[in-house]
């Protein structure tokens, strides 16, 4: 089994930062992209960014400048900081993973997600 586990929501006010972090633990032969999602409520989830594991980010428009993705040394952690945030980041947000398990095929993996929400 394969396991996502975001920490680091929150509530912040206009201009502040926040940093999620997310872990995946588990059965893990090999992990490729990660990825941060979000969902706010009433609304669709998005795609907010992503990473290779070759370290290519891409990114949202409405994030572009602000948001920062990176994974961690040991490959299974992948980060987003976010600054300058503003109330229409409000979200929960989820990380997801593209991993192979050990005697397994490649499958998209995501956590249950952590709330953020920006807020005066």
């Amino acid at each position: 089994q394969v396991q996502l586990v975001e920490s680091g929501g929150g509530l912040v006010q206009p201009g502040g930062s926040l940093r999620l972090s997310c872990a995946a633990s588990g059965s893990i032969a090999e992990i490729n992209a990660m990825a941060w999602y979000r969902q706010a409520p009433g609304k669709q989830r998005e795609l907010v960014a992503t990473t290779t594991s070759g370290g290519r980010t891409t990114y949202a428009d409405s994030v572009k400048g602000r948001f920062t993705i990176s994974r961690g040394a040991a490959r299974n952690t992948v980060y987003l900081q976010m600054n300058s945030l503003e109330p229409e980041d409000t979200a929960v947000y989820y990380c997801k993973a593209n991993v192979r398990p050990y005697g397994s095929r490649w499958s998209d993996y995501w956590g249950q997600g952590t709330q953020v929400t920006v807020s005066s």
